[in-house]
C-alpha cells in the first residue's frame, strides 16, 4: 500500500494530509497456523497465500485449525501528512480486536503504526524518493509526477500512518 502512498504523494502536499486504502475480500482455507508468532496462514480460491497476525488476547485463537475455510474482509490504507517545522516526530503502534457478537470465531482485527520519515534523496532523473525512518526503516520509490519533487526538500519530514483492519469469520469443517 505504500507504493500508492508514493505516488499520490503529490497530493499530500497540496493539502495537509490524503488517505488511501483499498479494501478486498478473500474466501480460503486455512493452510497453517503459527501458535507462536500468532500467524495464520490462509490460501485463497485462486491459491495465492495471505498471513494474518492475531493480537495476544484473542480468546479463540487456539481454535483455529487447517482446514478451516475462512472469509476475510481485509482493509489496508494509508494516511500520509508532510509535519510542518518543528513538529514533534512520532513513532507509535496500537491493536485491537472486536469479537462479533453471536458468533464464535468471528471479529474484527485492527492495527495501526504511525512513524515520521525524512526525505533523505531525490532523484529528479528517475523520477524518485528515499524516506528514512525511526529503527534503521528506509524506503524509496518512484513518484510518478515529476512536479512533486519541486515542492519538497531532502530534510522534510513526513507522517505515515497504516492502517490494517480484517473482519474474519472462521468455519471449521463438520
Amino acid at each position: 500500500m505504500l507504493a500508492v502512498t508514493m505516488l499520490s504523494l503529490v497530493t499530500v502536499v497540496g493539502a495537509q494530509s490524503k488517505t488511501m486504502g483499498d479494501t478486498t475480500v478473500v474466501k480460503g482455507t486455512v493452510e497453517a497456523v503459527d501458535q507462536q508468532a500468532r500467524v495464520v496462514t490462509v490460501k485463497d480460491t485462486k491459491g495465492k497465500f495471505i498471513t494474518v497476525d492475531v493480537p495476544e488476547g484473542s480468546k479463540n485463537f487456539g481454535k483455529i485449525k487447517v482446514g478451516d475455510k475462512v472469509s476475510l474482509r481485509y482493509y489496508d490504507g494509508v494516511t500520509v501528512r508532510l509535519k510542518q517545522p518543528g513538529e514533534a516526530a512520532v513513532d507509535s503502534s496500537a491493536a485491537a480486536k472486536t469479537p462479533a457478537e453471536g458468533k464464535e470465531m468471528t471479529g474484527t482485527i485492527a492495527k495501526q503504526r504511525t512513524i515520521t520519515a525524512v526525505i533523505q534523496e531525490i532523484d529528479p532523473k528517475v523520477p524518485s524518493i528515499t524516506f528514512t525512518g525511526p529503527n534503521g526503516w528506509k524506503y524509496s520509490r518512484r513518484v510518478q509526477d515529476k512536479k512533486i519533487l519541486e515542492k519538497v526538500k531532502v530534510g522534510d519530514r513526513v507522517d505515515f500512518t497504516w492502517t490494517e483492519a480484517v473482519m474474519i469469520d472462521i468455519e471449521s469443517p463438520k
